[in-house]
């Protein structure tokens, strides 16, 4: 019999009612993106009579979630940026040389006295010991400081550091392996790092990619130029604390063994001999604000993990008196005299600041130091009028298959054609909605994917209504050709939407941007038009049926 349960009428009509009730705001598209970002900035900095007034102009109890347009559909920057992997490869042999120096040291009988080659090559950790004859004693006591390398490519027995000599020089430098993870470690750190930083400025829906081995995709919607991305993500923002050994106005000054000079930010000519080997860096801070120092000038404020804290009150409480220079990516923003302890695990820094420039050193510091620099080998800004064209040109694509569609079904098979339409708009809303609730970002080709979807959403109906015909030819009546037409037209219907499915599967999987965006729009196109073609235009022709009761049908 050709009936349907109360439970799934309800039920049916709920998921309808869903989605166009989700659906709804993307008609006020201005007015709901107002009210969102409204509402976020009270829940972040606090309630102003401004902020309240434009929250207001969305009603709280509708839905407020949108479909995010992407950068081709908004405008904004798109960078693409290489990570300079080599800068970690210093990096971790500055860690290396207090081991090395101690292992060395401890067969001082053997090696005599041990110095650092400060002419090394960058990357290279070079040591000369007192006497050549000993090199293999100390390349074996260095050889004893490996560690195997922690990669699931690395094969077995790869150390991470590897060790040779030459007269009475040791050279000690990443492994091949260790390079390799080190690298892919390096990436994937700066990548987390971007996208911390793009979200503390609260920029909508960023696409952060890798691509290949060491570059990284960035487009970011509604900025407004590459160069103001740039500035956001391309300093290094390296924070570290450092002993003051002197100062200078010497540019050439030699710094001595273990040191380092260092220009200072603000002063020109200003230069200072510190100890190469930070007491702390930025990576023990746990946050940082914008603040006013006592006089009344920008500064910032940061804050320090326990360990950090225990670290930097115990250095403190020992070095009253001394000089103790903050250094931001090689450059001494501030070297204050330690005028008493700072066991409270907080501190300030001060300079040349104005407030957005303190604002913006609070948010890199906040986000983390870049592990490497960054080299930016493509950008470009993509302005918000042709990215309004491109939505005009995807809303005339949208109507004009919209409409070529209902034409065609209405001609084609009149009243049932009809009930298809009706079930069209219903997919179309539903499509939407799903869109809005998981915060998808559309973009041209997702736009690509919903003109498809338009023109797919019928062929279901089209399988059940040329079965429901061939059904009539039969001498059935009515209810019977109908129960029968969608029963055998089910598997096709299935077949086909199985097989778009996995094909929109395989392009999520292996596509990256605008691909994968396709592919999204797709997948949420099969679903919707799965349920509208067997649910909701069933329903309908069961509900016309029931009310009607015609002894014969004309499909």
């Amino acid at each position: 019999m050709l009936q349907i349960a109360l439970w799934k009428r309800v039920l049916i009509l709920a998921v309808c009612a869903s989605g166009l009730l989700f659906s709804f705001p993307n008609g006020f598209y201005s007015r709901v993106e107002t009210h969102n970002d409204a509402v976020a900035a009270i829940e972040t900095f606090g309630s102003t009579s401004e902020r309240e007034a434009q929250a207001a102009i969305w009603p709280s109890f509708l839905p407020s979630t949108l479909i995010n347009l992407g950068l081709d559909l908004r405008g904004g920057a798109h960078l693409l940026a290489e990570v300079h992997v080599e800068d970690v490869y210093a990096d971790r042999m500055d860690v290396y040389w207090p081991e090395v120096r101690q292992a060395l040291v401890e067969l001082r009988d053997q090696v005599g006295f041990v110095e650092r080659v400060d002419t090394a090559p960058r990357g290279t950790l070079q040591v000369r010991i007192q006497r050549s004859e000993a090199i293999e004693a100390a390349l074996q006591a260095v050889r004893d400081l490996a560690q195997p390398v922690v990669s699931l490519t690395a094969g077995i027995g790869a150390t991470d550091i590897v060790a040779s000599g030459q007269g009475d020089v040791v050279t000690v430098e990443l492994s091949p392996e260790e390079k390799a993870a080190t690298d892919n470690r390096t990436v994937q750190q700066a990548l987390e790092i971007i996208r911390r930083r793009i979200d503390e400025v609260g920029t909508r829906e960023p696409s952060i990619q890798r691509q290949g081995e060491n570059r990284i995709l960035i487009q970011v919607p509604g900025v407004g130029s590459a160069a103001e991305l740039k500035a956001l993500i391309g300093t290094t923002a390296r924070l570290t604390f450092h002993p003051v050994v002197s100062s200078t106005a010497d540019s050439e000054a030699i710094a001595g063994p273990g040191n380092i000079l260092v220009p200072h930010l603000d002063r020109e000519g200003e230069y200072y001999i510190v100890e190469r080997a930070a007491v702390l860096s930025g990576e023990d801070l746990v946050d940082a604000q914008p603040a006013f120092d006592q006089n009344g000038l920008p500064s910032v404020t940061f804050r320090f993990n326990p360990a950090g804290a225990r670290i930097f009150g115990q250095y403190t409480s020992d070095n009253v008196g001394a000089l103790f220079a903050t250094v931001l990516d090689g450059e001494v923003i501030t070297a204050p005299q330690i005028r008493e302890p700072i066991t409270g695990g907080s501190g300030q820094i001060t300079g040349n600041f104005t407030v957005e420039s303190s604002t913006e050193l609070a948010i890199l510091l906040r986000a983390g130091a870049l592990p490497a620099e960054l080299t930016f080998l493509e950008e470009r800004t993509v302005s918000p009028g042709l990215g309004q064209d491109s939505i005009d040109a995807g809303r005339i694509a949208c109507i004009v298959a919209f409409a070529a569609v209902i034409v065609f079904m209405a001609l084609s098979y009149g009243l049932f054609g009809i009930f298809a339409d009706v079930a069209l708009i219903l997919n179309v809303a539903l499509l939407l909605g799903v869109l809005s609730v998981f915060g998808a970002t559309l973009t041209l080709p997702g736009i690509a994917g919903i003109v498809l979807t338009i023109g797919m959403a019928v062929d279901a109906n089209v399988l059940v209504f040329e079965r429901i015909r061939e059904e009539l030819k039969t001498a059935k009546g009515p209810s019977r050709a109908i129960e029968l037409g969608y029963q055998r037209a089910l598997s096709a219907i299935i077949d086909a939407n199985v097989t778009t499915g996995m094909t929109a599967v395989i392009l999520f999987a292996l596509g990256s941007g605008p691909v994968k965006g396709f592919a999204v729009t797709l997948m949420c196109g099969i679903a919707t038009s799965v349920f509208t073609a067997i649910f909701v235009t069933r329903l309908l022709i069961v509900m016309w049926f029931e009310r009607r009761r015609p002894r014969t049908i004309e499909v």
